[in-house]
């Protein structure tokens, strides 16, 4: 077997290895808390037809696909015709031998094929295939949107199916008003249905929610997508279903060990392509290790962040040690697998200040995301109060502005683009539509990784310890910002597009930005007259102490004298920061 042939699993981890030692200024001994990223790639064989299961072993995908046909999928009617051309679509791309069932939503959900009242899947096969197309099409509209139900029926049908990857595509163009209607409430199925299966979920038409498909997508541990124009919605399908196809690895577990007496494992999620909160189950008895499951890889690069508390008591300054080992399974596989050896998470305690407080640039630019999110959601919730909230809503886009434009994200400032008056103004645009904030909330939810420091940035002192300078290796993620609906509009949504939007403001924040407020300003700060981060705002730059660190003056956090962003409890700006 040469190595071409074998299915590459690769791990490398990122952090600074510093923590400080001494107490915090007000003397209490608080919980230390190491951030490490975890960069985990897959490469399958090239040119292999991965979705092929092994001999023996059945379909390797059992997919669901269910269909909204609420009555408001009839206005217009091209919402229900183009969700019955982009489910015959996925049918006919499955592969003989795929289990696979068609529902269709309301109240509650039936099985459109094999048929009502079906508890098991059809298999693909030509006249299977043609027998599914016809039921399709021949959907109708009517009736309400309770989501929970229709989830609650795909799990059932995929309870019992063997095949490695067990897959959910929803599409809505609703908001699951009549969720009191089900027999179980959405949260209550998304608990039943976490492990059980992945399910990706599309936004079509002009009422969808989407923190609903978000929600249901980060416990799911698949994407919410949407499309601006319904005949979009067939290639979207075609595009999803051969990434499916194209699945290299079922499902991957990352085995996390504490080595280190006091050492806990507080939290673990992925950060990239998107966040998504991972839940431990037992590593099997005995033993300190406990495991979180990713699932269905395809040729991909993903990042997550874990997060431990540990104890420097009886420990020497300078002494790095290793916290915790990260390991990678990769059960049931029938292929050959390479994969990586496990590696350490460490500590290094630290007197210096000026080191513990160096953050790796994975944490912070999760960070930035997070605030960018944030900021967007603030918009949002301010334009929906009309005159009221205007002056709320333009500061919070200001913000969001700001952050894309530090993050160097090139799709998120064209999403933002689409909702700003003009570039550089930090004025949301007039006539805008609930559902282009529907489109902006998604495009803020998805993530990329920072780019590859130079080696010149990363000498002595730089606070990386020897896992590696910066940022995580292999910054250029495929897919990483998701191709689908998520994107921003194109311009003839009004505004200016993203290709425009990226190149009239792209910069440095404060540079690029065109007047954008700071990147994390108070919602209630009057906010026009405040300087972008960096730029020595009102009140002239802060002082640098003799030891070479700047003093935040609302938590009084030390940083290096060139933060741009308090890395304290407060998190805010700092604007006077010495350029």
């Amino acid at each position: 077997m040469t190595v071409a042939e074998e299915t590459e699993v690769t791990l490398e981890v990122g952090q600074r290895t510093e923590l400080p030692a001494l107490p915090d200024p007000a003397g209490h001994h608080r919980e230390r808390e190491m951030h490490a990223i975890l960069e985990i790639g897959v490469r399958g064989p090239s040119g292999a037809a991965r979705a092929a299961p092994a001999p023996g072993t059945g379909s390797a995908l059992a997919e669901v696909l269910i269909v909204d046909t609420s009555r408001s999928m009839l206005h217009p009617p091209a919402k229900l015709h183009a969700a019955k051309d982009a489910t015959v679509a996925a049918v006919r791309m499955l592969p003989s031998g795929t289990a696979f069932a068609v529902l269709a939503g309301r109240f509650e959900a039936t099985v459109v094929h094999p048929g009502p009242g079906s508890q098991v899947l059809a298999v693909a096969r030509p006249g299977e295939r043609e027998a599914a197309e016809r039921a399709v099409r021949l959907l109708d509209a009517d009736g309400g949107t309770a989501i929970g139900a229709w989830l609650d029926l795909a799990r059932r049908l995929l309870k019992d199916q063997p095949a490695p990857v067990k897959h959910v595509l929803l599409l809505t163009d609703g908001r699951n008003e009549h969720d009191h209607r089900s027999r179980r409430p959405l949260e209550t199925v998304l608990d039943a249905c976490a492990g059980q299966f992945v399910c990706d979920a599309w936004g079509i038409g002009d009422d969808w929610d989407a923190e609903l498909l978000l929600t249901i997508t980060r416990r799911l541990h698949g994407r919410a997508r949407a499309v601006r124009r319904e005949s979009e919605l067939t290639a979207a399908y075609e595009e999803l279903i051969a990434g499916l196809l194209g699945t290299a690895v079922p499902e991957l577990r990352i085995r996390l060990t504490p080595t280190t007496p006091g050492t806990v494992i507080r939290q673990v999620k992925q950060v990239v392509p998107n966040e998504q909160e991972l839940r431990p189950v037992p590593a099997g008895p005995g033993g300190r290790a406990t495991e979180y499951v990713t699932r269905a890889w395809g040729d991909e690069v993903r990042h997550f962040q874990v997060v431990l508390t540990a104890d420097p008591a009886g420990r020497e300054s300078g002494e790095e040690l290793q916290l915790a080992a990260v390991e990678i399974t990769v059960p049931g596989v029938r292929r050959p697998l390479r994969l990586p050896p496990p590696r350490p998470i460490l500590v290094r305690w630290t007197d210096d200040p000026l080191d513990a407080s160096r953050q790796h640039p994975g944490v912070r630019r999760h960070e930035l995301y997070q605030r960018a999110s944030a900021a967007v959601a603030q918009a949002y919730r301010a334009w929906l109060r009309d005159a009221d909230g205007r002056e709320a809503a333009d500061r919070a886009l200001a913000r969001a502005l700001a952050l894309a434009a530090e993050l160097g994200d090139a799709q998120l400032l064209g999403a933002l683009r689409l909702i700003e008056s003009a570039p550089g103004t930090g004025r949301i645009r007039p006539g805008l539509k609930d559902v282009d904030w529907q489109h902006l909330i998604l495009s803020s939810a998805l993530t990329t990784p920072p780019e590859q420091p130079s080696r010149e940035s990363s000498g002595p002192g730089a606070g990386t310890g020897r896992q590696g300078a910066g940022g995580p290796v292999g910054a250029g993620v495929p897919g990483g910002r998701d191709g689908g609906g998520a994107a921003p509009a194109d311009a003839s949504a009004g505004g200016t597009g993203p290709g425009e939007a990226v190149a009239g403001g792209a910069g440095p924040v404060g540079t690029g930005a065109g007047g954008a407020e700071p990147a994390d300003a108070d919602p209630g700060d009057p906010g026009p007259d405040h300087a972008a981060p960096g730029g020595g705002g009102p009140g002239g730059a802060l002082p640098i102490r003799p030891d070479g660190l700047i003093e935040c003056p609302d938590c009084r956090w030390l940083g290096p004298a060139d933060s741009v962003y308090c890395g304290g409890d407060c998190g805010r700006p700092l604007r006077g920061a010495p350029a």
